[in-house]
């Protein structure tokens, strides 16, 4: 018995650091200081996300909230959202984007569009059949 919980607590301990791990880093320029709802913003839009399209987890993007710069962006490489001063509005639209990205891999985006595309060329007007 004693083996079992020496093999079992480290495992514990690091499948705890994992899941601890944050998704969201607040990173402030200047004199601003990191939000306090930021976190519980960021954990409303990806339950919303999950909720409004009807999936089975909760996406989690890794998402890096930038107070202080020179304008409202999104840096699409880095995963960043850039806020002049701290909106909530803004930063909750960021994190829907990047949970929906996160929601349509970009293997099954391909995929979709192809089908778009195939479904756009499988179709005929109407007046092309009359003729």
């Amino acid at each position: 018995m004693t083996h079992k919980l020496k093999f079992f607590i480290p495992i514990l301990v690091l499948s705890t650091s994992c899941l601890a791990q944050e998704a969201l880093t607040i990173r402030t320029h200047g004199k601003q200081k990191p939000p306090a709802d930021a976190q519980k913003i960021y954990l409303s839009a990806c339950s919303v996300v999950q909720r409004e399209f009807g999936m089975n987890r909760v996406p989690r993007p890794q998402v890096t909230l930038v107070i202080g710069g020179d304008a409202n962006k999104v840096d699409w490489g880095r995963r960043e959202i850039h806020l002049v001063k701290w909106d909530r509005y803004l930063f909750a639209q960021g994190v829907v984007i990047f949970a929906f990205e996160e929601l349509l891999p970009a293997e099954q985006r391909l995929l979709v569009a192809k089908r778009a595309v195939t479904w756009a060329d499988s179709t005929v007007e109407i007046d092309r059949l009359r003729k």
